[in-house]
């Protein structure tokens, strides 16, 4: 199904918090006609709310009856009302019932205390009120869940609503109350999809038992991975040709908060974008938005290092028709001149290690820097420091002098349109 920002008044495609799009279907006619929520279940755990408050919610907006604990899970709504008004509507409770008063994120859960409703914001720590005159106000303080089984499907709920807004791909799976009569029937229908958390624990604990059970010696083995520089070539050696590309991120001698070496946080991304890009097919085929998004569950969104990740990952032989269809999420990372200096070191990297097969690559570096220029991710003072001297800081001294040399007719356009400016002036 479609997915929405959960703020709909944002625009930006790198949102993290996401949901399905509502969809209805209108059953019945005459008197006895109404409206089912088919989706209800998967919007509410991308809010962290239970479905009751939602159905509920719609309910008195619209002034009809609903259900409100659907064993079925068949959210119902009296009457008939298409998904566009009721979208609307979500947005009214999304902003009274879920968005945190202060910095606006929805990463907020529901507390109960002393009669009133607070929301708690995991985000910035800011607790608010919701407003006891709503209608729902007075639904929810009388229906406080009771701690227990019963509030799984809740707790289940807040801990989706944190990854990344990436809840809604799990459709009409409410975990609340599933009807014990449809486990374990391979129909297809609801009821066998949505399995209980105890029943999954209890499969995964029986799954630990068995691996356990099968070897006598596995208290003896070490589970690690081998970082040195040897088995990581070795690694990298056995992808398919595209990506072969020499991913040494921790050459970077400049680390940021001391990650540096091992297997950090970088390398994770850098090793989750190769796997991606093999799944699919092609590195060009990974959706921006996705390597964004994973960017930003590691926490590092904002790195310079990510820079370099990013550029010897997605680029390779054809890195000048890649580099304008990358161009919108480079600009979100690329902010400041160190970024601006990662961009370019990775990009000597790239070209000196794609040159030892394919020389060619290195007449295309005027070209990469005249779309880097155009597409404002390197500044005009970030290019010309970096081509007055060479360094060996991302690749020997001699391949780096050899990508300045194939940079000067650049780095001479850039000093002439200056020199013009300058006469005009």
């Amino acid at each position: 199904m479609a997915q929405v920002n959960v703020r709909r008044d944002v625009s930006d495609p790198f949102y993290r918090y996401k949901m399905e799009r509502l969809q209805t279907k209108i059953e019945g006619k005459g008197n006895g006609i109404k409206t089912v929520v088919v989706n209800l279940s998967s919007v509410a755990q991308s809010l962290a709310r239970p479905g009751a408050y939602l159905i509920k919610y719609f309910g008195f907006e619209l002034g009809a009856q609903t259900n409100i604990d659907p064993a079925d899970d068949r959210w119902i709504i009296n009457g008939a009302h298409d998904s566009a008004k009721l979208q609307d509507y979500l947005d009214g409770f999304i902003n009274k019932f879920v968005l945190c008063k202060k910095c606006k994120n929805p990463e907020t859960d529901v507390q109960i205390k002393d009669g009133r409703i607070l929301l708690d914001c995991k985000a910035c720590g800011q607790r608010t009120d919701v407003d006891l005159r709503l209608k729902l106000s007075g639904f929810i303080l009388k229906n406080v869940p009771k701690k227990g089984k019963k509030d799984k499907a809740e707790r289940k709920a807040a801990r989706k609503a944190k990854q990344n807004g990436n809840a809604g791909k799990e459709n009409g799976n409410s975990g609340d109350e599933q009807s014990s009569n449809g486990s374990g029937k391979e129909n297809g229908s609801k009821e066998a999809d949505a399995a209980s958390d105890d029943d999954a624990v209890i499969r995964k604990t029986k799954a630990e038992q068995q691996f356990a059970n099968d070897g006598d010696d596995n208290e003896d083995v070490e589970w690690a991975v081998d970082m040195s520089a040897e088995a990581v070539k070795a690694r990298q050696q056995s992808l398919p040709g595209e990506f072969k590309q020499k991913l040494a991120i921790n050459g970077d001698e400049d680390d940021e908060e001391g990650e540096g070496g091992g297997n950090t946080v970088y390398d994770q991304l850098g090793e989750w974008i190769t796997e991606q890009a093999e799944e699919k097919g092609s590195i060009d085929k990974v959706d921006d938005i996705s390597i964004y998004v994973k960017a930003k569950e590691l926490g590092i969104e904002s790195k310079h290092r990510t820079v370099l990740v990013l550029v010897q990952t997605l680029f390779n032989e054809n890195i000048v028709a890649q580099i304008p269809k990358r161009q919108a999420m480079l600009s979100q990372i690329v902010t400041s001149e160190r970024h601006e200096k990662a961009l370019l070191g990775g990009t000597e990297r790239l070209i000196g290690s794609l040159g030892k097969d394919h020389p060619e690559m290195f007449d295309k570096v005027v070209k990469v820097l005249q779309l880097y220029y155009l597409h404002d991710l390197i500044s005009e003072d970030v290019v010309t420091k970096w081509g007055t001297r060479a360094s060996k800081k991302y690749v020997d001294l001699a391949t780096s002098k050899k990508v300045r040399k194939a940079a000067e007719p650049f780095l001479t356009f850039l000093a002439e349109a200056d020199s013009e400016d300058e006469d005009d002036e």
